[in-house]
């Protein structure tokens, strides 16, 4: 349910409830808004996305980035596939954030088993806003190194880095919202950040419903692993991974409503009501494509075994916690 107080705010700012999100006009955000720095603490497939694409639309972008990465950025600048071409923007890197070097957000976008490292790296940094483009199950964690500063959300976006060149897109919206569902200030300077680099988002008051059903879906992939790599890409459409994959999930699912959590948003919890063979079709036709076969298959999908593993070991902890 919606506070009176969260209700004139959405309506203030030309918003409508869906479910658990607030949908915005694209100018409901706009005015009013300056952000003059950003950083991205981690320059993989989602960081080096994000930097492009606000670099793109003009804003004041860091890259802070470590060791073979960090090189490469300095010699040849962000290189990325664009339609057939592999095109060249220089960035602004740095290799380790100073106390008092002030950005209006810090995004950090790294694997869910990274995280509490990387966020303690950064934890002395006076800038007021950290978000975090992260799986997650939950933020009690998280907010013990960063407290109120954390404001959680979700990458729409995915890809592989092949050599030193980006090859990624955004196939969704980003998502985000404050832990107690407010749709404060710095809410709404995200949303017209995004809008500056013409991102697609979605405000949302359950931020941790979001995250817990989409971990729900996420820790299914580790049944594309092997002992030493990934599975091919025909034997991941097979009826042996696929039928495994299509079982968790409405598993997976049903745990998370048995938990008293809305699952969010109505995609995922449609994909649970299918029969499985329906879900196995839909993954069979998904793993045709060759960019949904460089996400779930290719080295960026390698690189994220042991958070998978970690995901699926902390999702089904806390589901049989509460």
């Amino acid at each position: 349910m919606y506070s009176e107080e969260q209700r004139s705010i959405i309506v203030t700012n030309s918003c409508r409830l869906d479910n658990s999100s607030l949908i915005c006009r694209k100018e409901g955000f706009r005015l009013n808004i300056n952000p003059r720095r950003i950083l991205i603490v981690g320059a993989g497939v989602i960081g080096s996305l994000y930097a492009l694409r606000f670099a793109q639309s003009g804003v004041d972008v860091t890259m802070l980035a470590r060791r073979k990465r960090l090189e490469t950025l300095r010699r040849n600048g962000l290189r990325y596939h664009d339609d057939g071409t592999i095109r060249q923007l220089s960035v602004k890197t740095i290799s380790k954030l100073a106390d008092n070097d002030i950005y209006d957000f810090i995004f950090v976008p790294v694997r869910y088993d990274q995280a509490e490292a990387t966020l303690s790296e950064i934890r002395q940094n006076q800038s007021t806003t950290i978000v975090t483009l992260i799986n997650t199950v939950g933020y009690e964690s998280w907010l013990e190194i960063v407290g109120d500063r954390l404001l959680p959300a979700f990458p729409g976006a995915g890809g592989d880095l092949k050599g030193d060149v980006l090859h990624a897109q955004f196939g969704s919206k980003t998502y985000f919202g404050e832990i107690n569902g407010q749709v404060s200030e710095r809410v709404k300077e995200l949303a017209g950040l995004l809008e500056t680099a013409d991102l697609k988002y979605e405000i949302l008051v359950d931020m941790h419903a979001f995250h817990v059903s989409h971990a729900a879906l996420a820790a299914v992939n580790k049944h594309f692993y092997t002992d030493d790599g990934m599975v091919d890409p025909e034997t991941a459409r097979s009826e042996r991974i696929l039928s495994k994959l299509a079982a968790d999930i409405k598993q997976n699912i049903r745990l998370v409503e048995q938990a008293g959590i809305p699952v969010i948003p109505a995609e995922t919890k449609s994909l649970g009501d299918l029969p499985e063979k329906e879900i196995i079709s839909q993954y069979r036709q998904m793993l045709s494509d060759d960019f949904v076969i460089d996400v779930k298959l290719g080295n960026k999908a390698i690189s994220r075994k042991a958070e998978i593993l970690l995901l699926d070991e902390h999702l089904h902890k806390k589901l049989s916690n509460i």
